[in-house]
């Protein structure tokens, strides 16, 4: 119960304090790298890109299992008494609101959508897939 609780909490601090060091470690580089032009094709992620690309799908993956212990504890005491409706109306209007964002801001060329496509998967994931476990705590 809370002992498996502490401890899960415990490793999430310390996966999040990794990456945020990662993170601050790949902007240093960045910006090392700027002072040095190097070309390099347009296509292909660099170092610093991959990162936030890994870290964009770890934040989902946190962000989707946010939901899961509601939806388990719900589908447990087959009760959704003491959930805070307020906290999920506002949650899902700020997943709906920044999925859309995204979806707007998506380049008016087909050539470029793809890709813009891919680079902002994770956060489309996150965002409305959230949205979609959240009708279901609701």
């Amino acid at each position: 119960g809370s002992h498996n609780l502490r401890n899960f909490c415990v490793s999430w601090v310390v996966v999040c304090g990794a990456l945020c060091v990662t993170a601050l470690c790949q902007l240093g580089l960045r910006n090392q790298e700027q002072g040095t032009a190097i070309p390099r094709n347009n296509k292909s992620l660099g170092t610093a890109e991959m990162s936030g690309f890994v870290c964009g799908y770890i934040s989902c993956l946190f962000y989707l299992g946010s939901r899961f212990p509601q939806l388990y504890k719900n589908f447990r005491r087959r009760s959704t008494e003491g959930t805070s409706y307020l906290l999920f109306a506002l949650a899902m209007m700020g997943n709906c609101t920044y999925g859309l964002s995204l979806v707007l801001k998506m380049p008016k060329t087909k050539s470029s959508r793809g890709l813009y496509f891919v680079h902002h998967l994770p956060w489309l994931i996150g965002s409305f897939g959230v949205l979609f476990l959240d009708i279901f705590v609701s």
